[in-house]
């Protein structure tokens, strides 16, 4: 199981105050996660509001390739119905390029409200957006002919082509269970973020054991999964800004965790979240060890958010590489912890 970072870029004060600072941070964490062994850096895209300051993770993602030379980058996600999936290959082909075959490429169609509204994209289509963007998206990476839907386009051919071929490994990420089986199917990897959705690490297995027996024979597709982790001696620091995230979350249409609250208000407390294993806060010892839990039920990557809530930049880059170290492991980026039951 594989130990990487991943950062959603959230804002503290809930204001475009401090985005350079953010920023900055995130090419700070990029070089913790290398320094600490992790095997990608991930960031999110999001539009809009606070909960996501990062709107084009293409040039993020390449000013993180200029401060590392091991660490893979990746994007989770780059939201398709929001874009044109030509020049989005096209923006990625160039991050690939930059970065030295670097890149991992996460898609998804998106969920906050929010930012369909500002987009004007109907949420109704979204299925259908995201589709025909990935078909057009892979299309073009592959150095195949696309044509734009626009009327009167002509077909093209992109003139740089990532690295990696036939494109960069491909997550696609879900928070409905009825989509598990369509990602299995395309042989894809799949990305979950189960503090939004589900209760507890049983429902978590059910939904690996659903998507390995979706997928394809002899299909190598892998499961990641996010969770917010900190590994330090300062873990009630931890827990206060983990609740601020939350409840910004709640603030800024997070509609599935919004969901998952109405029908269970307790899960609006971070403790709550806590208890079902899916934030891990404690020594790095500890939390390494309780790792071996998700390592257990078959997940390949852990997606650790570690910079959430305002949680100060020195204890995020301190907890990322006291975690990489506390990994034992056959290279960076790769861990062996024990198997125990969940």
């Amino acid at each position: 199981m594989r130990l990487s970072a991943f950062t959603v870029v959230d804002s503290p004060t809930g204001g475009a105050d401090g985005v350079a600072d953010r920023y900055a941070d995130v090419l700070r964490l990029a070089e913790a996660a290398e320094e600490g062994g992790l095997s990608t850096l991930w960031i999110a895209e999001h539009h809009f509001q606070p909960g996501g300051l990062c709107p084009s993770p293409p040039v993020l993602l390449a000013a993180c390739g200029q401060r590392t030379r091991r660490v893979r980058l990746g994007v989770l996600v780059s939201v398709l119905p929001f874009h044109r999936p030509i020049e989005l290959a096209e923006q990625y082909a160039m991050v690939d390029r930059l970065t030295h075959g670097r890149l991992n490429l996460g898609v998804g169609s998106g969920y906050i409200p929010i930012e369909f509204e500002g987009f004007g994209v109907d949420p109704a289509t979204k299925r259908e957006r995201f589709d025909r963007a990935l078909e057009t998206l892979l299309a073009a990476l592959d150095g195949r002919e696309v044509r734009a839907d626009e009327p009167g386009a002509r077909p093209v051919r992109l003139n740089v082509l990532p690295l990696q071929r036939p494109h960069p490994p491909l997550w696609i990420a879900v928070q409905r269970r009825e989509a598990i089986p369509y990602v299995a199917r395309r042989a894809c990897s799949l990305a979950l973020i189960p503090y939004a959705t589900l209760a507890n690490l049983a429902e978590l297995a059910d939904e690996i054991r659903e998507f390995r027996a979706h997928l394809p024979p002899g299909a190598s597709a892998e499961v990641a999964v996010a969770l917010h982790l900190y590994a330090g001696p300062r873990p009630d620091a931890a827990r206060a800004a983990f609740q601020r995230y939350l409840d910004s979350r709640l603030a800024t249409q997070s509609a599935f965790y919004q969901e998952k609250v109405r029908r269970d208000p307790r899960h609006a407390s971070g403790s709550a979240i806590e208890q079902s294993d899916f934030a891990l806060f404690g020594a790095p010892a500890e939390v390494a060890r309780r790792l071996g839990a998700f390592a257990a039920i078959g997940v390949d990557e852990i997606l650790g958010i570690f910079d959430f809530g305002g949680l100060a930049t020195e204890e995020v880059t301190a907890s990322v590489r006291g975690l990489g170290a506390a990994m034992v492991g056959v290279g960076p980026g790769s861990v062996s912890i024990p198997r125990v039951d969940p």
